[in-house]
């Protein structure tokens, strides 16, 4: 018989006043282990340590959300949600985010659920942390969404030659 046989007989217990055991004692084998103390869960990211004394830590994109895009509701809100995003400056640079090139897609449910995935200059942006809560902010304030989702994405990577001509001539690059 192995030891993990899940077809044996159950073994008389001292307790159980039906046992067939005479001595009214349980073999040490089939006593069933158990652990001294408690097993720790593993903290997230207990392997990460943390940025160090000014330096802006490396952004927590957003869970993963997969929508499926409605074209009739995608018509109703990405206008609106572009006229949004387009209030939000990046403190650095003079120039709303979205003619700067940082927001790759805007993907609207039919339920009305957005989802934008947007990137930074650098992964070590000073606005990595306000930026995507922002973006989340003023999507999620739009009237009829239901849901808004931000996906911080690093591919591809952002250049300049992701910015709008008016950006370009807003900060004098024409």
């Amino acid at each position: 018989m192995s030891i993990f046989d899940l077809n044996a007989p159950p073994t008389p217990d001292a307790s159980d006043p039906e046992s067939n055991d005479a001595a009214g004692t349980t073999p040490a084998a089939a006593t069933p282990a158990t652990p001294a103390a408690p097993i720790p869960p593993i903290a997230p990211d207990a392997s990460a340590s943390p940025a160090p004394a000014g330096v802006t830590p490396e952004p927590t994109p957003t869970t993963e959300v997969t929508l499926t895009s409605d074209p009739v509701a995608t018509l109703k809100f990405k206008p609106r949600v572009i006229e949004a995003l387009s209030t939000i400056f990046d403190p650095e640079i003079p120039v709303n985010i979205y003619e700067l090139g940082l927001i790759y897609d805007v993907i609207v449910d039919a339920n009305h659920a957005i989802k934008v995935e947007m990137t930074l200059t650098a992964p070590n942006c000073p606005a990595a942390q306000t930026l995507p809560a922002e973006v989340k902010t003023k999507v999620a304030g739009i009237d009829g969404v239901t849901e808004a989702h931000v996906e911080v994405v690093w591919e591809p990577t952002w250049s300049m030659d992701r910015m709008s001509e008016a950006a370009k001539l807003q900060l004098g690059m024409l």
